[in-house]
């Protein structure tokens, strides 16, 4: 019979400090270049700055907790060796980067210097979700050698936001409690004086007087509308009492007014158009009783 000792668990810190290194970085910080074309269609490949490593290494661990070094080899290539201070243990992970095409030396070797940081940070875990980037393929121009479109990043590839600080209220302070009065006195010998009732005197309201619509003199209308709603009444009355029609009387001051260079719309006479009005109902008046009374004979 065998017997397996107990595995030993992790550190919490430690895989607080790995899941820090292998967060996603924010989308718009992510590149892509062609991995394959075909005609105007690209298989795009994402990848990220060397220098977006150096940022996260130091904002993860701190300027003075990693180091790197490296090696150049005879063809070109830079061997990177990354040394991360992680639970008070130096831990070195070491990876190959290749040199670039450009026409350049110097270029090349910086290439291959940044090619081989990568390489060795995707072994502690910064930037490995990328090679878990499904594969897409998008346009891509021939003539520029870039890519048209770029592709969607899913959702294991956004970073999550990050909590918010709760604010805090400060507390008030208690007001400082304040001491009772001191009780007053009290006399020995109490004398009620009697005083007399004073009678109420009560001040009459006085209302404010309401205000009166305005009168003219002779109280003729004061306007075309008064005038108008008084011959329609004064018109009703004399229909009523078979003097005329209804409606002969607006129609007689109406047709009066115009001939004498008043306008057809009652309702806009002003002025001496009212008591030119008045008289014309007096004619009238005078006319159709004149002609409805009986002749008288002798007896």
């Amino acid at each position: 019979m065998t017997t397996t000792e107990p595995l030993t668990p992790r550190d919490p810190q430690l895989q607080l400090i790995a899941a820090a290194l292998s967060a996603p970085f924010e989308p718009k910080e992510v590149k892509f270049k062609p991995q394959m074309v075909k005609n105007n269609r690209a298989l795009a490949m994402g990848y990220i700055d060397a220098r977006l490593i150096q940022d996260r290494l130091d904002e993860v661990l701190g300027v003075e907790n990693w180091q790197d070094k490296y090696d150049f080899l005879p063809d070109g290539s830079v061997v990177c060796r990354l040394r991360l201070k992680l639970g008070g243990r130096w831990i070195t992970k070491t990876d190959v980067g290749s040199p670039s095409e450009q026409p350049d030396s110097g270029d090349r070797v910086k290439a291959a210097v940044s090619d081989a940081l990568k390489r060795a940070a995707v072994k502690f875990g910064i930037g490995r979700y990328l090679y878990r980037l499904p594969a897409q393929w998008v346009d891509y121009d021939p003539v520029k050698k870039q890519l048209v479109q770029l592709p969607q990043m899913p959702a294991f590839a956004i970073p999550k936001p990050k909590p918010q600080a709760p604010v805090q209220t400060p507390k008030a302070s208690k007001p400082a409690p304040v001491p009772p009065p001191p009780a007053e006195p009290k006399p020995d010998i109490v004398v009620e004086a009697k005083t007399q009732p004073v009678p109420k005197i009560e001040t009459p309201k006085v209302e404010a007087p309401k205000p009166e619509a305005p009168k003219s003199a002779a109280g003729l209308p004061t306007n075309g509308q008064e005038l108008h709603r008084r011959l329609q009444e004064y018109d009703a009355k004399l229909a009523s009492q078979k003097l005329c029609v209804r409606g002969a009387l607006l129609a007689h001051v109406t047709q009066a007014g115009v001939k004498a260079g008043y306008t057809a719309n009652m309702t806009d006479w002003t002025g001496p158009a009212i008591p030119f009005a008045v008289d014309i109902v007096k004619e009238f008046e005078q006319t159709v009783r004149s002609s409805k009374s009986e002749p008288r004979t002798a007896a």
